[in-house]
């Protein structure tokens, strides 16, 4: 990892744009527990048994959450993770494990319906005219399937490259994706460790978007810029 300090954002140097998506362009949290509800009702028409004991959608998010203790092969594929949690409770139930794939599918597209955050969409807009933009995300969001793609040169996520942030590889991945050095990149992202202390680590300059106002905890390192919204970035860019 480059462990150097980071400088104020120069963004004269910016030749493309990698940027997260969950929390990032849409809140992750309310949609994820939408899907959930969803699943919980397709399971209780379907697999009457699994609804009986796990039709409670915390429940369900208990197992999905052990799949990172039981299936550390998955950890970089939370939509196979998601699946196997399903096929468990299914299993563990008496009803057909095969109904995985299927259920699964109810929540992928529940999961696909986000509602931007009131800034993402003309920030976007502004940063695909002006630059490159690549989606670098460790979920499994299709920005196609969402509409978004016509914003986008490319989407990498960690199901498809096989490792996710903050690990290096992806982000260099990305940059070549979008036709740039690492050292020509704005990555912008949610997330002080994936997204922030991974991207310096891969050489890029880091825009922290921060919603909420938290408290940076990982000096000695910093993020280029700091900004509440993505609005407040793109004035900082033009």
């Amino acid at each position: 990892m480059n462990t150097s300090l980071a400088t104020a954002l120069d963004a004269g140097r910016v030749r493309a744009i990698t940027i997260d998506l969950d929390d990032t362009l849409w809140p992750i949290w309310p949609i994820i527990a939408r899907a959930e509800t969803v699943l919980a009702a397709w399971l209780a028409e379907h697999a009457p048994a699994t609804a009986a004991q796990w039709g409670d959608p915390t429940k369900l998010r208990e197992v999905r959450n052990q799949m990172h203790l039981t299936r550390p092969d998955l950890a970089h594929d939370l939509g196979a993770m998601r699946r196997e949690s399903i096929r468990l409770v299914l299993t563990q139930s008496g009803d057909d494990p095969a109904l995985a794939e299927a259920a699964f599918d109810i929540f992928f597209a529940e999961r696909q319906r986000v509602e931007l955050f009131e800034d993402a969409l003309p920030a976007l807009e502004w940063l695909a005219a002006r630059y490159p933009v690549v989606a670098l995300s460790n979920g499994n969001a299709d920005v196609q399937r969402m509409g978004l793609g016509v914003h986008f040169r490319a989407a990498l996520s960690a199901q498809a490259f096989g490792v996710g942030k903050p690990d290096a590889r992806i982000f260099l991945a990305a940059a070549q994706a979008a036709g740039a050095q690492a050292n020509e990149v704005l990555h912008i992202g949610d997330d002080a460790q994936l997204d922030v202390v991974g991207a310096l680590g891969a050489g890029m300059q880091v825009a922290w978007l921060n919603r909420e106002g938290h408290a940076w905890e990982h000096a000695p390192l910093q993020p280029h810029t700091t900004v509440s919204d993505l609005l407040a970035l793109c004035r900082q860019l033009d």
